[in-house]
């Protein structure tokens, strides 16, 4: 599976505990963290069905930012991207959708649907814009399309390969051969296919 994470994000929109206020959701059950706060449950989740799983698991805002900064400090950025997970001042987590002027707008686990309602632990999941003065960091996830794959090898393999074909038949033999070359050739005693780069005999 190999899909948008956004995309699986907002398929999600507006699914809540079930029941009520019991933190009991589908997310913290793949987190084996049922019935505990669920925000950043929803975020892996969420790159987990898109085909990117998030490299350290934990149902942790502070443990995923503190192990990304150890590891991977590169993918703790300054400037959003839609995609990007969202880490607010206020242990609480969700997935950058985009950024409208000065504002932050991502789509969050266990928030409430408007400014009323807990904002970390507000039982759906809802699309909220909030002010960048809550935003603690911004993580960008390594994703494994940037690995190597089947397809970037057999084109890197086949680059080298052309490559080191031309080498050979660059026919950069010494002088002190050049006589008996002409002979072999002029008399048909052996041909090499093909020609040089310069359209000579190979």
């Amino acid at each position: 599976m190999d899909r948008d994470v956004l995309t699986i994000a907002r398929g999600e929109l507006g699914n809540t505990e079930n029941p009520a206020g019991s933190n009991r959701t589908k997310y913290g059950a793949w987190m084996k963290l049922d019935g505990q706060p669920w925000c950043m449950s929803f975020v892996q989740w969420c790159f987990a069905q898109a085909g990117h799983p998030l490299p350290f698991r934990t149902g942790s805002c502070s443990a995923l930012l503190n192990w990304y900064k150890a590891n991977h400090p590169e993918c703790v950025v300054t400037t959003p991207q839609p995609g990007d997970v969202i880490i607010y001042n206020f242990g609480h987590t969700g997935i950058v959708e985009s950024v409208p002027g000065g504002k932050i707008t991502a789509v969050e686990g266990n928030t409430s649907p408007g400014d009323s309602g807990s904002q970390d632990n507000g039982g759906g999941v809802f699309r909220r814009t909030r002010s960048m003065s809550l935003v603690r960091a911004y993580i960008r996830p390594i994703k494994k399309e940037d690995d190597m794959d089947q397809e970037k090898f057999n084109q890197m393999f086949k680059t080298a390969m052309e490559a080191y074909r031309k080498d050979l038949r660059d026919n950069d033999s010494g002088q002190w051969s050049r006589e008996a070359r002409e002979y072999a050739i002029s008399s048909g005693l052996f041909a090499g296919s093909g020609t040089t780069p310069d359209g000579q005999p190979n």
